[in-house]
């Protein structure tokens, strides 16, 4: 199948490789301040739970996953369903089509390696728009609770 991407898409924005144990140690904890910092906002929206199926950490709300957060083999990863803007975030060079066929209903998967920038701001855009996709109306209904800077996606 051939790739869809533009040629001239952006690189992924990368730091210079650990050279040492202490410095691949660092580079993996930048990765896990961003895995807590995307579970922490995850878990703020009303009704949100995590379970942990197949040993990755799936972010719920009524039963539902909106997101998938996983670390193996010193990849983070990031799955979220985003309906509106799936095209455009598959032009960016981490993301790519979730597998298991659920790229196909609107899916991403973020994946990072020691070393390169977790775009944060980004990714939390994302969780807003997999919540409020997935989300009963009734619990949406309760974001306008949430201070501004919680909601950084507006409301539909």
């Amino acid at each position: 199948m051939r790739d869809h991407r533009p040629t001239t898409a952006a690189k992924r924005v990368t730091k210079a490789p650990p050279r040492t144990a202490a410095g691949a140690a660092a580079a993996t904890s930048d990765l896990r301040k961003a895995e807590d910092a995307l579970r922490r906002r995850g878990l703020a929206y009303p009704g949100a739970y995590e379970e942990f199926p197949w040993g990755h950490s799936a972010l719920k709300v009524k039963g539902k996953a909106f997101a998938f957060l996983a670390f193996e083999k010193g990849v983070f990863s990031v799955s979220v369903k985003l309906p509106e803007s799936s095209s455009g975030a598959l032009l960016l060079p981490f993301a790519e089509p979730t597998g298991y066929g659920l790229g196909r209903s609107g899916w991403v998967t973020a994946s990072f390696r020691p070393g390169e920038s977790v775009p944060v701001p980004i990714l939390s855009a994302w969780l807003d728009e997999s919540y409020r996709a997935i989300a009963p109306k009734k619990l949406l209904a309760q974001m306008h609770a949430l201070p501004a800077q919680e909601r950084a996606v507006p409301r539909r």
